[in-house]
């Protein structure tokens, strides 16, 4: 079976040159019940973010994705120059002092440590319009890597669930022919408890027959049987498709549930009760691997 079901869970990067540095787009998302995007960009890129977040929400339908930008600058981030005008008040005013005190005069270094002395030209801001589509492109990038790490896990969380599901499918093939749904032993039960029902005084003919019909509609459980095969092959369909499946799988992993317990309150032995028991175990744990599924 070739599954195409994507995970909720993955993680993403891309890397691309700017100017003198480089940017990085981190993408790591998790299991959540619809599309929530969570943005943490570098300074200066908040004219990003809506673009950002439509980028991501036009790739996926469900899942919490945290998205990342981090720009890293290389090389100096500015020049350093001498304040001639400052140097010559600095160097005037050591002359004027050393006439009146007898003090070692300064270092080099301790006259350049002087506030004002050296100046640092800071580097140019982000140039938006140039860095837009660099950005955007390492963005599509991460998302892409992001939509492959969500399907490589889906692939082998689809390996599970059809190993469950077929766990499910022999399950219900136990309880279908269990010697306890057979015409003989549902007609002796049924029997018994009729005869049990005529032990009551005051019982009429037809309260007898309806309370009959109710017996002998409880010990079939065929129509649960037939349920659960129809869910098992919709499950199957849906893990051999495309696109996002998770809501669905989930609903009928409800729907399992809900007719497995039907058959054990239905059962008329305690193996079939059993079957019924482990058939509830494999449901939950189909649907504790749902959850992970978009």
């Amino acid at each position: 079976m070739t599954s195409r079901l994507a995970s909720m869970t993955g993680y993403a990067r891309s890397d691309a040159a700017f100017g003198a540095g480089r940017l990085r787009v981190e993408l790591k998302s998790v299991n959540g019940r619809g599309l929530d995007i969570r943005t943490r960009l570098a300074p200066g890129l908040d004219a990003f973010d809506i673009p950002l977040r439509q980028l991501v929400g036009q790739s996926l339908s469900r899942g919490s994705v945290n998205l990342a930008v981090s720009i890293e600058r290389q090389g100096p981030s500015g020049a350093v120059t001498v304040n001639e005008a400052a140097l010559k008040i600095v160097l005037a005013a050591m002359d004027s002092l050393a006439m009146h005190l007898d003090a070692q005069r300064p270092t080099l270094d301790g006259i350049l440590a002087l506030p004002g002395v050296l100046t640092v030209e800071e580097g140019r801001g982000l140039d938006e319009e140039g860095l837009e589509p660099i950005l955007m492109g390492a963005a599509r990038e991460a998302i892409a890597g992001l939509l492959q790490s969500r399907l490589q896990e889906g692939a082998r969380i689809a390996e599970i669930l059809a190993a469950q599901i077929d766990v499910i499918a022999g399950l219900v093939n136990q309880a279908d022919a269990h010697p306890a749904r057979s015409r003989e032993t549902i007609a002796a039960r049924l029997s018994q408890q009729v005869a049990s029902l005529r032990q009551e005084a005051d019982i009429s003919p037809e309260r007898l027959a309806q309370e009959a019909l109710v017996l002998a509609t409880k010990a079939d459980i065929q129509e649960e049987i037939d349920r659960l095969r129809a869910h098992i092959a919709g499950a199957r369909a849906l893990l051999a498709s495309a696109g996002p499946v998770g809501r669905r799988l989930d609903f009928l992993a409800q729907e399992f549930n809900r007719e497995a317990n039907t058959l054990c309150s239905k059962s008329n032995a305690v193996e079939l009760t059993a079957i019924g028991l482990d058939l509830k175990a494999a449901i939950d744990q189909l649907r504790e691997q749902v959850q992970n599924i978009e």
